[in-house]
């Protein structure tokens, strides 16, 4: 591979990647490999130090694509951002630049979800940029409820043009479309001179990045108290967050290799976790055990290993990230996975309901699409192929993966999109050893 990979997309002035071929060698793996840290974690804890009083060191192993261009916005709105080795060092925002400000989101769906009603209480005049399939991603009910709060929002192709000065009062926002609407408000309504009350109507889906929202808010020092699904939130707060501040590390990205230890007897040790982490991604501990494989837990580190594999009934709803790879175990665990609640797959940077199946199919998986899930026919061994990855990190991650539960090589056809949420992929993968070697 010609670019080293901790370098390009790990800085905050990004160069882009140069997609390339890859061709992994089939086979399990086995070994141990220290987890980044999380993207979800890291944006929230970014967000809340540019909106404190004080220097904040923000400790981050690991700058994916999608925190850097957190950085980067959060900048522009006149956050002062150094990177270091060890993550950032944030100096807050004492005051929004004057006239136009251009925040550069990539193709980051948290980035723009989460600053967009933050760039409204800070009444900055900002034009998000947008790329890839960002753009196509939903908004709505969100700009609404911006709307009749005080901003005024305008799109114009990728661009997404915001003004205003967004006001407290009532907030009422639909629970089941994205956790990143309701994260966003939690962070910017603190903000604002009056008290707000936010409501969310019907259910909420992916909880549990709402929860870790209110943890980083916790650790700010802000009070939201909480009632039901309502939080009552006093005006005029800033943020305090303890002057070193560490990421823990990334559910996530942990369950690529949590899997490949699913396929192999040897197993996979994955270090750097927080056991009690709120990420909702953690579930995929109990997803694996469902499916038969050996999970032992320790301190702060986890161990697959492959156990009698069968199919299960996997509920997508709490655990959207993780359908692509916990589909590859489903390809070779014996008997029928349904995948279910799965509908907003379809939204994300491929429909990976549909370029999940492809990918499967392309290696020899039987699968079956439905409307708002899959319904994966075990076989006893992939015969691997080429894949299409769609620009989607999680889908050459998953490929990866695959490779482990394969009888012929496994191509990957743009290797470097991993950089949106884990730069070092490929090298943590090479690190791993085969399975009897």
């Amino acid at each position: 591979h010609g670019d080293d990979p901790r370098r390009s997309p790990a800085r905050l002035d990004a160069g882009r990647w140069h997609p390339m071929k890859r061709t992994i060698i089939p086979g399990a793996r086995t070994g141990r490999v220290r987890i980044p840290a999380s993207k979800s974690q890291a944006h929230r804890l970014l967000i809340c130090a540019a909106l404190g009083e004080e220097k904040t060191e923000v400790v981050c192993d690991g700058i994916s694509a999608d925190i850097a261009a957190t950085a980067k916005c959060l900048s522009a709105l006149g956050a002062k951002i150094e990177e270091m080795e060890t993550g950032f060092l944030v100096s807050p925002i004492k005051k929004v630049p004057e006239g136009r400000c251009d925040l550069y989101c990539g193709e980051s769906g948290s980035t723009l979800r989460f600053l967009l009603p933050i760039v409204g209480a800070l009444g900055a005049q900002a034009v998000f940029h947008r790329e890839g399939r960002l753009p196509q991603r939903p908004l709505a009910p969100l700009d609404s409820v911006l709307k009749e709060h005080g901003m005024t929002l305008r799109e114009d192709g990728d661009l997404l043009y915001c003004s205003g000065q967004l006001i407290g009062g009532n907030y009422t926002i639909a629970g089941n479309v994205s956790s990143q609407y309701i994260s966003g408000l939690l962070m910017a309504l603190p903000l604002l001179i009056r008290d707000s009350l936010l409501m969310v109507s019907g259910p909420l889906e992916s909880a549990a990045y709402v929860a870790m929202t209110e943890d980083a808010l916790q650790l700010s020092k802000l009070t939201i108290p909480k009632m039901g699904v309502m939080w009552a939130i006093p005006g005029q707060q800033r943020c305090h967050l303890p002057k070193r501040t560490v990421v823990e590390g990334d559910w996530s990205n942990t369950a690529f290799f949590l899997c490949m230890g699913a396929l192999s007897k040897e197993g996979v040790t994955v270090e750097g976790l927080n056991l009690q982490s709120s990420q909702g991604d953690r579930g995929v501990l109990d997803v694996l055990r469902a499916f038969g494989a050996a999970v032992s837990e320790e301190e702060n580190a986890v161990t697959v290993r492959r156990g009698t594999l069968r199919g299960v009934t996997v509920d997508a709803s709490p655990i959207p990230d993780l359908i692509p790879v916990l589909s590859v175990v489903a390809s070779v665990a014996a008997g029928e996975t349904r995948v279910e609640n799965a509908y907003r797959l379809r939204l994300k940077e491929s429909d990976r309901l549909q370029s999940t199946a492809n990918l499967l199919r392309a290696l020899g998986g039987r699968v079956e699409e439905k409307e708002d899930g899959m319904v994966i026919t075990g076989v006893p061994v992939l015969h691997g192929g080429e894949t299409q990855t769609q620009n989607d990190h999680r889908l050459a991650m998953s490929a990866a993966v695959a490779a482990c539960a394969a009888m012929g090589e496994v191509t990957v056809d743009n290797d470097a999109c991993v950089a949106k949420s884990y730069p070092r992929f490929w090298e943590d993968y090479g690190s791993l050893k085969g399975e009897g070697l």
